[in-house]
This record gives C-alpha cells, structure tokens and sequence, in this order.
C-alpha cells in the first residue's frame, strides 16, 4: 500500500499516522506539504491526521480545507481513492464538502481526552474489513470540537445508506447516553462518503496498533485499507 499523509501547519498527529501505516505495511508513507499541487504518483491512500490546523481559526479545518493540496485530494476521491480523516482531519474532510454535516463543540464544552469504546457498524466496507460487525473496540480520543451534527435529511440518508461508521459506546457495546463524549447526534463517531471510499472519524485509531502502548484495536483499519490495496 502506498500512503500519503498531508501536513498542515498546526498538523500535530503526523507521526503517529507514519508509525501505523509503517508498522501495518512496512512501508513508510509520503509527507505532503498543504502547499503542494499534487500528490506522489501511485498513492492508494491519503490521510489528513488530527492536530490543530491552521491554529483551529475561524472554524476547526475551516482554512485547511481551502489549502492548495486540497484540490488533489478530492482529485484523488473522484477516482475512488481512498481518503481517511481522523480528529481534525475528520473536520477538514467536512469543511471541504468530501463528507455531509458539521462538528460543533462538544456538548459540556471541554476539551476531552480519554480511551473511548466504539461499536463497528459494519465490516464490509474499504475500512473495517478485519473487524467484525458490532465489535466493540477501544481507541482514543482527544478532542474538542468532535460533536457531530447535520440536518435531518442528511441524517436519514446516512442511516438509510449504512454510511454511519462507528458509533459511541461503552465496554458493553451498549450506545448512548454518558457513553458518548461529547454529545454527537445519534452517537456518531465518524461517517463515510457515498462511495464508502473516504472515512471521517473524531477518535484515534493510530494510537492503539501496538500493546505497548495500550491496545491493538485501531489496527484492523489500517490493515482493512492494506488488504484492500494490496488485492486492487
């Protein structure tokens, strides 16, 4: 699988994206400037990591979206390349228009930073091939604007079209209620394009490949998009 992992003044999550895709594939991803006009040659997956682009102004990834590389990236999508935002590169995604909705504040309006469990919706998309559908898996997150909103056709089309791709919940699998973190509608915790080829999600799935660092749940993302790129 070759990889490319854009970086944006304020990016801070880069390296932890680097040490997944290496680790998962043994090949180490390209580094993408937010100035540049194109992306290397071959790639079969982008990733926008978390952080605090642009110094979070305006709006959380409102200016990244706006930036040069931004244009390659949904060149990239239009050809049924893979996109993965996480955290901050989620709200990117949105602000761009690749993915439906809005992340608002969270809803105590604090900074949280835990472990996190989610439930897998489904196992039979680019992402989430090596999971089982309705796992529970726990992650981290590290965030404070993850609270997902959009209007209520959106919703019903996302619901409809299975493009919900994690929810909140506790270690039970059971969603809702003081499971979800920051008050996300429907408990969303990252959704996917029409085409299912590009993914947003507010927790951290590149922190948790290795025990040595608490956990290997987020590892079957990284090794669902490997497999998928390695049979294409």
């Amino acid at each position: 699988m070759k990889a490319a992992i854009i970086l944006f003044p304020g990016s801070n999550r880069e390296q932890d994206a680097i040490r997944a895709i290496e680790k998962v594939t043994g090949k180490k991803p390209s580094i993408v400037w937010h100035g540049e006009h194109a992306l290397p040659s071959g790639i079969d997956l982008v990733v926008l990591p978390g952080g605090f682009s642009y110094g979070d102004y305006l709006r959380c990834g409102a200016i990244a979206a706006r930036a040069p590389v931004m244009d390659a990236v949904r060149a990239h999508a239009t050809r049924d390349g893979l996109v993965l935002g996480i955290c901050n590169g989620f709200q990117i995604l949105v602000e761009a228009g690749l993915l439906p909705g809005v992340l608002m504040r969270n809803a105590n309006l604090r900074f949280v930073c835990r472990m996190q469990h989610l439930v897998v919706a489904r196992n039979d998309t680019p992402f989430t091939s090596h999971y089982d559908k309705g796992q529970v898996i726990k992650v981290a997150i590290a965030h404070g604007e993850g609270n997902y909103e959009a209007d209520a056709e959106t919703l019903k089309r996302l619901e409809g079209d299975g493009r919900v791709a994690f929810r909140y919940c506790d270690e039970k699998g059971v969603v809702g209620g003081g499971a979800n973190p920051n008050g996300s509608v429907n408990d969303i915790a990252g959704i996917y394009s029409e085409n299912f080829r590009v993914l947003g999600l507010m927790p951290h799935p590149e922190n948790l490949i290795d025990p040595l660092v608490g956990g290997t749940d987020g590892r079957g993302l990284f090794e669902s998009v490997a497999t998928l790129a390695k049979a294409g």
